[in-house]
């Protein structure tokens, strides 16, 4: 699979952005906050999306051991990514693929992980 760039947005249109990678899986969690929102992530390098909006425009919410800091609009209330940092200290993107653009979500594989046992 070759890497290609997807662009992204919330529902209104307020954040923008552009995130680059192999897109062959998601992942489907079942913590508090994303078995409530649906997201599916894809988890990327952080240098790998970019945004189009200012940061300004976002807000962020975090909880339990504040290790994501979860963005979304002020405006329509969605959660196109998120930001942590990976165990070995690298800066992360969580894409939320449901706010990417020809993505066919029916040929995605899923992978299920146990947030609520973490």
């Amino acid at each position: 699979m070759t890497s290609t760039t997807y662009s992204g947005s919330c529902h209104c249109g307020q954040i923008k952005f552009e995130v680059e990678g192999e897109l062959s899986s998601a992942m489907d969690c079942n913590c508090s906050i994303c078995q409530r929102k649906g997201s599916l992530m894809w988890f990327v390098p952080r240098t790998q999306l970019r945004l189009l909006t200012p940061p300004e425009a976002m807000r962020s919410y975090t909880f339990n051991k504040h290790v994501i800091k979860h963005l979304f609009c002020p405006t329509c209330g969605m959660h196109p990514y998120g930001e942590g940092i990976d165990p070995k200290g690298n800066a992360m993107a969580a894409v939320n693929i449901r706010c990417l653009e020809g993505v066919d979500l029916s040929a995605m594989a899923v992978h299920h992980y146990d947030g609520r046992a973490v």
